[in-house]
């Protein structure tokens, strides 16, 4: 069955840097497009960044721009989520996200989740 599993969380000072890392399984990796999704406390879900599947394209939710790069190793089944100038406002739940097509239309599976916390 398709797994996902988020790492790299935790805390960060305003303006440091995480990278997340979202390991696969159960699925042919190189084949679908895959995101980044957030929940911050007391809101909704807020798409962050994804990428197609061979790599080629990338696109990001306009908070983020310019400051976050997502990208994919296809030999490891791995997607990472590279993330600088942090701010106070990027605290949330971060999900790694499949998609149902090699480009982005629609997410269909999601991991567990890992919290980023940014805080003095």
């Amino acid at each position: 069955q398709v797994q996902l599993v988020e790492s790299g969380g935790g805390l960060a000072q305003p303006g440091g840097s995480l990278r997340l890392s979202c390991a696969a399984s159960g699925f042919t990796f190189s084949t679908y497009a895959m995101s980044w999704a957030r929940q911050a406390p007391g809101k909704g879900l807020e798409w962050v960044s994804g990428i197609y599947s061979d790599g080629s394209d990338t696109y990001y939710a306009e908070p983020v721009k310019g400051r976050f790069t997502i990208s994919r190793d296809n030999a490891k089944n791995t997607v990472h989520l590279q993330m600088n100038s942090l701010k106070p406002e990027d605290t949330a739940l971060y999900y790694c996200a499949k998609d149902r097509e090699h480009y982005l239309l629609l997410l269909d599976y999601w991991g567990q989740g890992t919290q980023v916390t940014v805080s003095s």
